[in-house]
């Protein structure tokens, strides 16, 4: 089996494809999406930081002189609210959109929040310890990254049930050749998610309150659409990561029981094990780049009007970075993994996804005196943002 992004059996277990292509094709054309594969770290961070590519191209060209095709009509919707945020735009408007919310996002902010984070992380560990346990994605791993951006957005507690669904159905634009049922749905919400975001706007611009909202209202050089694509990145960015870094790590965990052990006997390991599990299975496995001049990567010419598929996946397995990068090690000290992604699009929420998964692992690991699988959980069918449909466990105080 190559690299096959739709193959359920792939999608479960790429990593002995990755190394196969660091070895044989560090950088390899993938024809069913018109990509080049890079697959080796270096290349990787390398490429995440040279301002030769973009996130996009609409810059410095349009489609028809980028050599693509314009997007459908009905999508225009969709990239309104997307490129109205700061993940899919480059510098200047990039840099005056991030500097401006890093005034609001500032890391003193984050960290006042991580009594919050603790206690909702706690309380939801103790409904689910109480009960015996069950799908660990859906009563601990989504309600909690979901309530915490909720809370700093300031979004009415009778709505927060809309957010998971608006954010998952959005997300769904972002794998590999979305199907057109994919693209409607992606569409239909960011639709939605930008109405609803605009009519709480208006509000906390007439009655201010004590949240991100009503922060970047204050914030004149802030557009509507970018106050809009601002939130709905803060709300995707926010907690899609976090919920499967949580589903993930704790099944890597339970098929590595010796460091599961482990960290319960030496909880002082749980900051280097919240890294380690980022790499050993990085929810996170692709991330693209456009080519805005040519360049050349192990001897391969890319051109410009070509788009990259960075592997994340695959860079944090190469062991010419990570000694026995298979293994995992929840006390791997030297861990330059990339899950965060790096250069000007680092991710901006680092800081605050610590806080939750520090706080989530250590909630469980503190209260559950057990926690043993019911069932062997199955992958979902995406491969660029990868998790598990549900982890289904018995737990015990």
């Amino acid at each position: 089996m190559g690299f096959d992004p739709w193959n359920p059996d792939f999608v479960a277990y790429p990593y002995r494809v990755y190394d196969e292509l660091r070895r044989e094709a560090p950088v390899s054309y993938f024809e069913p999406t018109g990509q080049w594969l890079v697959a080796r770290h270096a290349d990787v961070n390398a490429l995440l930081r040279d301002r030769r590519l973009g996130r996009s191209y609409l810059h410095v060209a349009t489609h028809e002189e980028f050599g693509r095709p314009p997007e459908p009509e009905f999508q225009e919707p969709f990239w309104r609210v997307i490129r109205a945020g700061m993940l899919d735009v480059e510098p200047p408007v990039h840099t005056r959109l991030r500097r401006l919310v890093s005034k609001a996002f500032t890391p003193r902010m984050v960290e006042s929040l991580r009594p919050q984070v603790r206690a909702i992380a706690r309380s939801l560990v103790d409904a689910y310890v109480d009960k015996g346990g069950g799908d660990l994605i859906a009563e601990v791993a989504e309600p909690l990254p979901v309530t915490v951006i909720a809370e700093m957005l300031g979004i009415p507690e009778a709505d927060r049930h809309l957010l998971r669904p608006w954010s998952a159905d959005i997300c769904g634009m972002y794998e590999l050749n979305p199907t057109p049922q994919a693209q409607h749905t992606a569409v239909r919400a960011a639709t939605e998610f930008s109405d609803y975001l605009k009519s709480l706007a208006a509000d906390r611009r007439r009655k201010p309150g004590d949240d991100l909202v009503s922060a970047l209202t204050q914030i004149d050089e802030l557009t509507e659409d970018e106050l809009v694509g601002t939130c709905v990145l803060l709300l995707n960015a926010g907690h899609e990561a976090t919920v499967n870094v949580t589903g993930n790590g704790w099944w890597a965990l339970f098929r590595n029981p010796a460091e599961l052990a482990r960290l319960r006997e030496d909880r002082s390991l749980l900051p280097t094990a919240i890294e380690e599990l980022m790499r050993w299975d990085t929810p996170l496995q692709m991330f693209e780049r456009w080519v805005l001049e040519d360049i050349e990567v192990h001897g391969v010419r890319i051109p410009r009007g070509t788009e990259v598929a960075l592997l994340f996946g695959s860079a944090n397995r190469d062991p010419a970075v990570f000694p026995d990068p298979d293994r995992l090690d929840v006390g791997r000290a030297d861990n330059p993994h990339i899950s965060f992604g790096a250069g000007i699009h680092f991710c901006l929420g680092a800081p605050l996804a610590r806080i939750e998964l520090m706080e989530s692992f250590g909630a469980l690991l503190d209260r559950a005196a057990t926690l043993e699988l019911r069932a062997e959980p199955e992958w979902k069918p995406g491969y660029v943002i990868r998790g598990l449909r549900a982890l289904e466990l018995s737990a015990t105080g």
